[in-house]
């Protein structure tokens, strides 16, 4: 299992608008891409329009190549790239443990 981290910034104006615009673009473009688990959207409180997206995908490559790679992201970065004020940061983790 792979996690995916995906560091947002927006206007903290916008925060509702952008909550609803993941979940509809996680519906539309992720959801049904090959590999996806499941995501979850935690929004700073220190800093309002900082968002962590964490997306578990089954292979690194489910993110970089089956879905970076297809139609689907488009669709995605439609639904929420009009609320970023810069690119988003990303990077994958593989667990090492847990409890």
């Amino acid at each position: 299992m792979i996690l995916e981290i995906v560091d947002i910034s927006i206007d903290p104006a916008k925060k509702a608008d952008f909550e609803k615009a993941v979940a509809a673009g996680i519906a539309d473009a992720i959801a049904p891409a090959k590999g996806f688990h499941a995501y979850k959207l935690n929004a700073g409180i220190e800093k309002p329009g900082r968002y962590i997206l964490m997306i578990y995908w089954e292979t690194l490559e489910n993110h970089t190549v089956d879905f970076r790679e297809s139609e689907a992201f488009p669709r995605w970065r439609s639904h929420v790239g009009p609320f970023f004020l810069q690119p988003p940061v990303v990077e994958h983790f593989e667990l090492v443990s847990q409890n």
